[in-house]
């Protein structure tokens, strides 16, 4: 119980600096989002089995996240190259898709953990 806490802490000071960072009109750098992303991912195998196919699906992307940070200093041009190169919507398998709908999915999983955690902490089970 207690290295989930500490997983939880983590996860929660690495999105808040990223918070800061945003909250100053600053650009996200691709490896700190890569990095916060990345602690999200022992906690779904904290989540149990019925979240194995989630975290099948999200380390692959944030691998990707985190190979495109040596290319991309910001999300902002990471997308920017996207759009430019007209990827965006290139689907692929796990990782293979574009960067840009790989960060989407890595939103849309961070997104879902959170309503989780807040739906865990406002029933009277939590």
């Amino acid at each position: 119980m207690a290295e989930e806490a500490r997983c939880l802490r983590n996860v929660s000071a690495q999105f808040r600096k990223l918070a800061a960072t945003i909250s100053q009109n600053k650009d996200v750098e691709t490896e700190d989002f890569a990095r916060a992303s990345a602690m999200v991912a022992p906690f779904l195998g904290y989540l149990g089995f019925a979240f194995k196919f989630a975290e099948m699906d999200y380390v692959p992307k944030v691998a990707d996240l985190a190979e495109a940070s040596n290319s991309f200093v910001t999300l902002e041009a990471m997308l920017d190259r996207d759009v430019e190169q007209n990827t965006v919507r290139l689907a692929g398998s796990h990782s293979t898709g574009s960067h840009s709908r790989n960060l989407l999915r890595i939103k849309r999983a961070i997104d879902t953990i959170r309503a989780f955690c807040e739906l865990i902490l406002t029933t009277e089970y939590g």
